[in-house]
């Protein structure tokens, strides 16, 4: 025999017009749901955040070595504190390949000097804080592919180096928010500093 179940009325969704305002859940969840780019497994955070730490750390220390002199790569007499130039040396020397004349030509100039340590200082500190992610991968990609380009070919391989290497690895730790990752990162995107500028993110 069939049953008819009766319906009552105030059980069925409330309209207006030709659209419901009440949505039926599938039973099956949603599944046109994404998860925030944010927002990650715990393995996924720490991972994102020893990366970014430690290529925060690559820019960081090529600062303080070449500003101080201490002895790593940088002697004290080639100390930009001591009146060296940090980017003498390797431009005028080191740099090989079809735009090494233009590499020869700016090496040891002031704005360049500033330029280059300001650049690994802030790209540094961006990375370890976790603030600014998306204009330090792009400065830091930039500052990588300019230093990939005065040594070509690279030495190991035909066109791949560390250099673009780490310039990709940037792309990777901006495009996952990698500042959020047991970093300032949540906090700076509420900063009104960043309201209305996501490319300070």
């Amino acid at each position: 025999m069939l049953m008819v179940i009766p319906i009552e009325e105030d059980t069925m969704p409330a309209t207006t017009g030709t659209k419901a305002t009440a949505a039926v859940r599938s039973p099956l969840g949603d599944l046109n749901h994404r998860p925030h780019p944010g927002r990650h497994s715990v393995a996924a955070d720490v991972l994102l955040a020893v990366t970014r730490v430690s290529l925060g750390w690559v820019f960081l220390w090529a600062f303080v070595d070449k500003l101080f002199g201490l002895g790593h790569e940088t002697t004290s007499a080639q100390a930009w504190v001591n009146g060296g130039s940090p980017t003498e040396g390797f431009l005028a020397h080191a740099a090989t390949g079809p735009f090494a004349g233009i590499y020869h030509d700016i090496a040891g100039a002031a704005w360049a000097d500033w330029l280059f340590m300001i650049g690994l200082a802030g790209i540094g500190a961006a990375l370890v804080l976790g603030v600014g992610m998306r204009a330090a991968a792009v400065t830091g990609a930039t500052l990588l592919v300019l230093m990939w380009a005065a040594v070509l070919p690279p030495e190991n391989n035909p066109f791949m180096d560390d250099h673009l290497v780490y310039a990709l690895l940037l792309g990777v730790l901006a495009v996952f928010g990698a500042g959020r990752s047991f970093g300032l990162g949540g906090w700076w995107e509420r900063t009104a500093v960043t309201r209305g500028r996501p490319y300070l993110i």
